[in-house]
């Protein structure tokens, strides 16, 4: 199985909006890279949806057709996904920066990428902060209490 970031500005596209239609076709993606990414994408695959604009991960879908022709013609292609659940808490970019699964990540690397992988390490580190942000309300630091994002 395979584990992505599918970015969006949520003043077009929002979670919410995968949520309510339940299943949507990803398009509009221009960038080489990110169409390669498109592509490596299989049924079954996961995604977690991230608001670029608000900069945190809010939900998670899965691909439930592999990459096609997009739609809107371009030339390039596109996938359905299929929101599954919001994530228990948003997580902020500040707080996937703090962690050291991210260390090299091409999501901190190439910050315009709309579509990146992520490895499994990544995946089940991200979980675990949207749970911890759900209980605590935020990343507080054992010895302080302070936020660490």
């Amino acid at each position: 199985m395979g584990y992505w970031l599918l970015k969006t500005e949520p003043g077009e596209y929002a979670w919410e909006d995968l949520q309510r239609e339940g299943v949507a076709a990803w398009t509009g993606v221009k960038n080489a890279q990110a169409q390669g990414n498109l592509r490596a994408m299989k049924a079954g695959d996961l995604a977690v949806i991230y608001h670029s604009g608000e900069r945190r991960a809010v939900g998670v879908a899965e691909v439930v057709r592999p990459a096609y022709p997009d739609p809107q013609g371009d030339g390039g292609v596109c996938v359905d996904v299929r929101a599954l659940a919001p994530l228990p808490a948003p997580v902020p970019l500040e707080a996937l920066k703090q962690e050291p699964t991210f260390e090299g990540s091409l999501l901190l690397r190439q910050g315009r990428l709309s579509v990146v992988p992520l490895s499994p390490a990544e995946w089940r580190d991200l979980e675990g902060l949207a749970d911890v942000i759900a209980r605590t309300g935020g990343l507080r630091s054992a010895e302080t209490g302070a936020e660490r994002f």
